[in-house]
């Protein structure tokens, strides 16, 4: 199943999920998206942007980089933020990194009305199918 046609079937599990994307935070790209609604193409294009930010801009790598030195581990590739969630006005932001592509991230948008704890549950149980089709 092709990457796309992957989220699109593993956004119908999220509750009230209104978006779904894949992100390559590594290059910026945005490489796969599914929506219920239509949105101009420049919001589209700046979630991949937005989402690099949150999890690899300047300002996370230095507060990574902090963290090891702190505990005494080696400079590696290994990242302490795995998950962030976002509660907009009318809508919940789910953001996870990859396991297996750690330089991948899924971007859930729900409704503001959905179980924050379901939609939480639901998309880390999607990440490895979504994984899968890269």
């Amino acid at each position: 199943m092709s990457l796309d046609a992957k989220l699109a079937t593993l956004a119908n599990t999220i509750p009230e999920c209104v978006a779904a994307g894949y992100v390559d935070i590594a290059s910026g790209m945005l490489l796969s998206v599914k929506t219920v609604d239509s949105h101009p193409q420049e919001v589209i294009a700046l979630v991949a942007a937005a989402t690099a930010d949150l999890f690899a801009g300047p300002n996370i790598s230095t507060i990574e980089m902090l963290f090891k030195k702190a505990r005494g581990l080696p400079d590696s590739d290994h990242h302490y933020f795995q998950e962030i969630v976002v509660n907009s006005d009318n809508l919940i932001h789910v953001f996870l990194r990859g396991r297996r592509y750690p330089d991948y991230v899924a971007v859930w948008v729900c409704r503001k009305s959905a179980n924050l704890g379901m939609a939480l549950v639901k998309a880390r149980l999607a990440m490895p199918e979504l994984e899968s089709a890269v």
